[in-house]
């Protein structure tokens, strides 16, 4: 099946516009079933029983995130732009989903294996704050954020492999001047509100049912008021069929990775991340050309071992390539793969957006996977304050943007 190119401008424009899909790409569904295939007979010879289970969690998270085109970038930008709030909405479902799964595995604490499940609790401080802020105005440079740069990968969109490799060197970076953040900048410690509240997890899950409520409260408050253009309807089939072709409900895409996350948590004892393994790709590269990256405080301790481990090893990494796969099959099963032009403009957006978010996301402890949905769901309070930052960081970038060719929504705009 012959793959196509054009312009990022058009692609996005087309998708804006038709509710139709291509013919299945049926060679490249079959190839991206044949390496998963491969990769998970390798992993299954060669790794720990998760590995492989993990695999197949990131493929069903990378198929959902295609079909849903469920974007984190998207939904900060149409929020700080024109006020549409439906994709948040969508986010604190997701959310809500996430918390009330997650409040009695973390309370019980043990996996499917037997061994302990512990959220993401990450302390507060400067460090959190700058790196949310960088990652924030990265994203809406680089064209997604941590998820979004993996399924759009996956998708063929071209731009976003620049993204990708200065999001890993982005994250070397930030890996080896982590301690600085970490120790000579204020921080408060870790705050759960579980734990360190005396709610409990009980409590907590309210307290956070209570807080995700006010904020859809707010965004409904904000569309009635600035009444922003609709979101883009995007092509799909009708019927059984568009669960492999085509969208799906935001909504629905919701609880679905709310709920592969707490598998995610119950399968290797810590919930869905992408960016460590961002930080482990760099790291093994800076070895391999003779930079001692085993000598940084961030490799010391029990991190140490991954570096002297095959990446297979490395769960994260195997969720990352399961993403990538699951978009790769999703869009070429909607007749969607397609290479994009890349220009000097969107070019130069994805090397520092790529950046920022790689270096941002080892400040903040996370991305908006790891700090944002997995911290919230975890109940800490670097999650809600990531989500504070990033906000801001979006809205920096709504003036940056078109200093790339890259478009900001308008308030007239049809959809957004």
């Amino acid at each position: 099946m012959a793959v196509t190119v054009q312009p990022v401008s058009q692609q996005e424009t087309a998708e804006k516009a038709s509710k139709k899909l291509g013919a299945p790409q049926n060679k490249l569904v079959t190839g991206g079933l044949i390496v998963f295939a491969i990769l998970t007979l390798y992993l299954a010879l060669t790794q720990a029983i998760v590995q492989p289970l993990l695999l197949t969690i990131g493929l069903l998270l990378g198929y959902t995130l295609f079909h849903a085109r469920f974007g984190f970038t998207s939904a900060f930008r149409r929020l700080m732009s024109v006020g549409n709030g439906q994709a948040l909405r969508a986010h604190m479902v997701m959310l809500a989903a996430a918390v009330t799964l997650f409040a009695p595995i973390l309370a019980i604490g043990s996996t499917f294996f037997g061994g302990e499940a512990a959220g993401y609790v990450s302390p507060v401080g400067v460090s959190v704050v700058v790196g949310s802020f960088m990652f924030g105005l990265g994203m809406q440079l680089g064209g997604g954020c941590a998820s979004g740069t993996l399924y759009a990968v996956g998708g063929g969109r071209t731009n976003m492999f620049i993204t990708l490799l200065f999001f890993i060197v982005g994250s070397t970076v930030g890996a080896y001047h982590l301690s600085f953040w970490t120790d000579e900048t204020p921080s408060f410690g870790s705050i759960s509100l579980a734990t360190s509240t005396g709610l409990g997890y009980a409590g907590a899950w309210i307290v956070s049912l209570l807080i995700f409520a006010a904020v859809i409260a707010v965004t409904l408050i904000i569309d009635k008021k600035k009444n922003p253009p609709a979101m883009a309807t995007l092509p799909t089939a009708s019927g059984w069929k568009r669960i492999f072709r085509g969208s799906w409900p935001m909504m629905i895409a919701a609880v679905v990775l709310a709920v592969l996350n707490a598998l995610t948590l119950l399968t290797r004892g810590q919930p869905w991340g992408i960016t460590s393994a961002f930080a482990l790709w760099g790291s093994k590269a800076a070895e391999a050309v003779g930079i001692n990256a085993s000598g940084w405080d961030y490799w010391s301790g029990e991190s140490a071992q991954a570096l002297q481990t095959t990446i297979f090893a490395d769960s994260t990494t195997v969720l990352n390539f399961g993403v990538i796969l699951g978009a790769f099959i999703a869009s070429a099963a909607g007749g969607l793969f397609k290479f994009t032009k890349v220009t000097i403009g969107n070019a130069s957006a994805s090397i520092i957006g790529g950046l920022l978010m790689g270096y941002g996301a080892r400040l903040a402890f996370g991305c908006n996977i790891g700090a944002y949905f997995g911290g919230i769901a975890s109940f800490s309070v670097h999650g809600y304050v990531w989500a504070v930052f990033a906000l801001a960081g979006t809205f920096l970038a709504l003036f940056l943007r078109p200093l790339f060719g890259l478009s900001v929504p308008k308030p007239k705009d049809t959809f957004c």
